[in-house]
């Protein structure tokens, strides 16, 4: 044991040593992650792989899982402190390495650098110790700004997703219009924050402080827009995670390309209570035109042709309306930015495919649909437009373009 010991390196120790070394036994479920006030939940395979429940998907490595996960929490982290913050039966995985080390290299000094393993990045303990901090703390902190924090968010301005609770395993929501944060529907909403756009609209609706709102008043226009506020202002976190499908950003900016009016439509996917996760994995248009939104209010919209937005790329924001606070019931909901993890589909469906037919179908020839032969900018039509947004949605497998092709070819006649 000690010449086998000797000849292993700092990133030599993995999860398949301490597996075969008896340290660690291979089962279902004894892997965790805390991070942020979220769970994830792992099996531990016979070769040292980790597959996460929630969606199958296998790593090779603690770093591997947790780095993914926490980036469903927070896209900006950069690694994921893996031996540090996954647990195995509630204990953190270092322990059982450190205890591997004290065994098979008794003589080796007790440094941070020896508890490095293959596969893992330059990583900062400090940082991992601060987040655990942050997540004890996080109830207290909330506690004790519950005032302060109510006053300030009326104050500051952010940017706004929907309450997946109670949704079971099947989840539904919409793109829509964001105007009314108080309607209490729970909705994975999808929005520009103007909805009417670049060109095509003389006069833009301009978004107004959530601050301005003041309490529930049925005399407000029920379309007023809201301007979106961030978790950090309120000192909070996301109470959830969200992840999306390309092919449904692909439809859904592809049907709200089409019209100068507002167009409306469904989302579909999945909730997770053991990760409180909301997965979106189909969208449903729906076929309306003109005054036909006044109809469907709860659901409305993103805008690709929004006049803040000089870039060919439309912008989605998507927001969640946070009920009011228990003491002040007649309060409006606030809309709150939320940050969504995208998933790149292999290839393009058929059903997306079909629904685009249907929607070119549906506007060809009506007053309200855009005419893509004409100029967007000085030197991009509007069909160059609508081909530079969809590229940065399109799947992996690129067979289709032929088929997107002739769908342009049918809006250019259409229009």
């Amino acid at each position: 044991g000690g010449t086998r010991g000797a000849m292993l390196t700092r990133r030599s120790i993995t999860l398949r040593v301490l597996l075969r070394d008896g340290l660690l036994e291979p089962a279902r479920g004894v892997l965790s992650i805390y991070y942020l006030g979220k769970k994830f939940v792992g099996d531990l395979g016979a070769d040292g792989t980790i597959t996460w429940q929630e969606t199958g998907q296998v790593f090779n490595s603690p770093s591997a899982w947790a780095t993914h996960c926490k980036r469903l929490v927070n896209p900006a982290k950069k690694s994921g402190c893996g031996w540090a913050s996954v647990r195995y039966k509630g204990q953190k995985l270092d322990q059982y390495k450190a205890a591997w080390l004290r065994k098979h290299q008794p003589n080796a000094p007790p440094t941070e650098e020896s508890l490095a393993s293959e596969g893992e990045e330059e990583e900062m303990p400090e940082e991992e110790e601060e987040e655990a901090t942050r997540e004890v703390r996080a109830p207290v902190l909330e506690l004790a700004a519950t005032k302060k924090t109510e006053e300030k968010n009326k104050k500051q301005q952010c940017k706004s997703l929907a309450e997946p609770a109670g949704m079971g395993k099947e989840s539904r929501g919409s793109w829509r219009d964001p105007g009314h944060p108080g309607s209490g529907d729970k909705a994975l909403c999808f929005a520009d924050h103007n909805p009417l756009g670049k060109r095509l609209e003389s006069k833009p609706r301009v978004p107004v402080r959530y601050c301005t709102l003041g309490t529930r008043d049925s005399a407000r226009n029920p379309q007023t827009l809201v301007e979106l506020m961030s978790f950090a202002t309120i000192n909070k976190f996301q109470p959830f995670n969200v992840a999306i499908s390309s092919n449904v950003l692909l439809l859904l900016d592809f049907h709200s390309h089409l019209t100068r009016s507002e167009v409306v439509g469904y989302l579909g996917g999945r909730w997770d209570t053991n990760t409180q996760l909301l997965t979106v994995l189909r969208a449903f248009p729906c076929r309306t035109r003109l005054g036909d939104a006044e109809a469907a209010t709860p659901c409305l919209l993103p805008g690709p042709y929004y006049h803040g937005n000089p870039g060919v790329e439309s912008k989605i924001a998507p927001f969640w309306v946070m009920p009011p606070p228990e003491q002040r019931p007649n309060d409006y909901g606030i809309p709150m930015d939320v940050e969504v993890a995208y998933i790149q589909d292999g290839f393009l469906t058929n059903d997306v495919l079909q629904e685009m037919m249907l929607l070119v179908e549906f506007y060809k020839g009506a007053p309200d649909l855009v005419k893509f032969q004409e100029l967007w900018s000085q030197d991009q039509t509007y069909l160059d437009k609508l081909k530079g947004s969809l590229a940065s949605r399109t799947p992996k497998d690129q067979s289709f373009t032929h088929v997107l092709e002739q769908i342009y070819s049918l809006l250019r006649l259409s229009s």
